[in-house]
């Protein structure tokens, strides 16, 4: 395994990591009353959800196209 590929992996299961401790946020009693008041989600879980999502994909993608020599 070359080191894009390592990299893609990593990438991706710290993705998945952060999108389920965002997923899980959003079901946590504080986070419906900030929902609930604001209309949206707080900059904390946003942050796990959108952070999470951008380095799954950026690993999918190492994992599909960084095949190197």
């Amino acid at each position: 395994m070359n080191m894009k590929r390592g990299l893609g992996l990593a990438l991706l299961v710290i993705g998945g990591v952060l999108v389920y401790f965002g997923l899980q946020s959003t079901d946590s009693f504080g986070e419906k009353i900030v929902e609930g008041v604001t209309g949206r989600y707080s900059d904390g879980t946003m942050g796990y959800l959108i952070g999470g999502a951008v380095a799954a994909a950026a690993g999918l993608g190492l994992l599909v196209f960084g095949k190197g020599k």
